[in-house]
C-alpha cells in the first residue's frame, strides 16, 4: 500500500505548470472511436484515468502509439467491436462515455455499469433519455448497458438537469446520425466545448457548445489526419490556487485559462486571498488567515463541485464560521470527517456543511475518500503542524499528473512510501 508523508509548516512558492484536463481527456478518448482515421492528441494528462482509456481503445481494436508521456497518436479505422472490457470500465465513472461513442460509430454498445468515486446517487437516466430519443434501444441487465440502433435520427432533446455526461454522451451519438440534433438545457462546462472542437476539427459539425442550446448536425463521417491540443486542467488549477492561500505561499500558475477561472477566482479572492491574472497564467499570493466565507457548488458557470473538498480546508482555518452547500452531489462531505480527525470543527448535514474555524490543523493519518477529497487532504497535510499520512493514493492518481513531484518542488514536504 502507497501512502503520502507529508510534514506540514511551508510556505508553497514558486511556479507550477497545470496539466491537461482530466474531464476532457476521459470525453475525448472516447470520442476518437467516431473518427475513421488517424488522429494525434497532445497535452494529455499523464494519469490513470487516461492509461485505462487507452487500455480500453486497445481491447476494441485501436492503434496507440505514445510519441511523449504527453501525446499520442490514436488509429481507430478498425474499430469492429461494441463490447468494451467490463473489468476495465467499472474502474472509473467516465466510462459511459463509450455508450455514446460506439453507439454512433456501430450502432450497438455493451458497457458494464461505470464505476469511480462513491459521491451518492449518480444516475445515467438523462444518458439513456437522449439515446432513445436518437432511436436507440437500451436495456441494462447483469450490471451490463446494451445499446442497439438499426439507425440514429437526429431530434429534439431536452435535458431535465443541465447533466455533463448526458450532454457529452448526446453529442457523441448525434455527429454521425440522420438530420439535426438540437440539445436544450445543455450542460456549459468549458469541457463540454473541448469536446465539440475536437470533434469540430476532425470534420463534425457542431455549434453552441458552451450554452444551453447545442446543434448537432450529423455528417457521414470524421476524417481525422489533425492534432488537437487539450484544455489546461481549471480543476487542477484550482486545487494549487487554495494551496497558496492556504499555506500563506506565492504560487504563479503557468498553462492555465484564466476565463475558466473565475468562480474559484472569486472565492479566492473573497477569502483574502490576491490574484495577479496573466491571461494564461496567474499569480495567487496571501500572507494572513483567510477570511470565512459562504459558497454553493453549482454547474459552470458556477462555483464546481469538484473545488469543494479543497476550499473546505481552507475554510476550516478561516476566521469565523462558513457554509458550503453541495447543490450536485448527496455524498461530498465524506472528506469533512477526515478533517476532524486532523483538529477542524466541522458540522456536516446533508448537502450543507459549517466550518467553524480552528487556527492549525494536527497532522495525523488519514484517507482519500474520493479523487478531489485526496487533493484536499495533501492541502490540509501542508498546513497543518507535525506529520500527515494520506492513504488511498490512487484515488489522487486517477485526476493528478505528478502532483507529489509539483507540490515538493513549490517547497512542500511531501514523499511517497510504500508501507506494507
Amino acid at each position: 500500500m502507497e501512502k503520502l508523508v507529508i510534514t506540514g509548516g511551508t510556505p508553497l512558492k514558486g511556479e507550477v505548470t497545470i496539466s491537461g484536463a482530466k474531464n476532457a481527456a476521459v470525453a475525448i478518448l472516447p470520442a476518437t472511436l467516431l473518427i475513421n482515421g488517424v488522429c494525434t492528441i497532445n497535452n494529455l494528462p499523464n494519469i490513470s484515468d487516461v492509461k485505462i482509456y487507452c487500455e480500453i481503445l486497445e481491447n476494441l481494436g485501436a492503434k496507440i502509439e505514445w510519441n511523449s508521456d504527453s501525446e499520442i497518436t490514436i488509429d481507430t479505422k478498425n474499430i469492429k467491436m461494441a463490447e468494451a472490457p467490463f473489468a476495465l470500465t467499472s474502474k472509473f465513472r467516465a466510462s459511459y462515455y463509450l455508450l455514446g461513442s460506439l453507439l454512433g460509430r456501430n450502432h450497438s454498445a455493451i458497457v458494464g455499469m461505470p464505476g469511480g468515486c462513491k459521491l451518492g446517487s449518480r444516475p445515467i437516466d438523462q444518458h439513456i433519455k437522449a439515446f432513445e430519443a436518437l432511436g436507440a434501444n437500451i436495456e441494462c441487465t447483469q450490471g451490463k448497458i446494451i445499446a442497439k440502433a438499426k439507425k440514429l435520427i437526429g431530434t429534439s432533446i431536452y435535458m431535465d438537469i443541465s447533466s455533463v455526461g448526458a450532454t457529452i454522451n448526446c453529442i457523441l451519438a448525434s455527429v454521425l446520425a440522420e438530420g439535426t440534433t438540437i440539445i436544450d438545457n445543455a450542460a456549459k462546462e468549458p469541457h463540454i466545448v473541448d469536446v465539440a472542437n475536437f470533434l469540430n476539427t476532425m470534420g463534425a459539425d457542431i455549434r453552441g457548445a458552451g450554452t444551453d442550446t447545442i446543434k448537432i448536425t450529423g455528417v457521414k463521417e470524421l476524417s481525422g489526419n489533425a492534432t488537437y491540443s487539450i484544455i489546461p486542467d481549471q480543476i487542477e488549477a484550482g486545487t494549487f490556487m487554495v494551496a497558496a492561500v492556504a499555506s500563506k505561499g506565492d504560487i504563479t500558475l503557468k498553462n492555465c485559462i484564466t476565463k475558466h477561472l473565475e468562480s474559484i477566482t472569486a472565492k479566492i479572492c473573497e477569502v483574502g486571498g490576491i490574484v495577479e491574472d496573466y491571461g494564461d497564467s496567474i499569480r495567487v499570493y496571501c500572507n494572513k488567515r483567510p477570511n470565512k466565507a459562504i459558497i454553493k457548488t453549482l454547474p459552470y458557470p458556477g462555483f464546481p463541485t469538484d473545488m469543494q473538498s479543497q476550499m473546505g480546508v481552507l475554510l476550516s482555518i478561516a476566521e469565523g464560521t462558513s457554509i458550503i452547500n453541495e447543490s450536485i452531489f448527496d455524498s461530498r462531505f465524506q472528506y469533512t470527517e477526515e478533517l476532524n480527525k486532523m483538529g477542524a470543527k466541522i458540522s456536516a448535514q446533508g448537502k450543507t456543511a459549517y466550518f467553524e474555524g480552528v487556527k492549525e490543523l494536527q497532522g495525523t493519518p488519514v484517507y482519500a475518500t474520493d479523487l478531489r477529497a485526496g487533493a484536499a487532504l495533501i492541502i490540509a497535510g501542508i498546513i497543518a503542524k507535525g506529520t500527515t499520512e494520506v492513504y488511498n493514493v490512487d484515488y489522487i492518481n486517477r485526476g493528478y499528473e505528478n502532483i507529489e513531484e509539483k507540490f515538493r518542488k513549490l517547497g512542500a514536504k511531501i514523499k511517497l512510501v510504500e508501507e506494507n
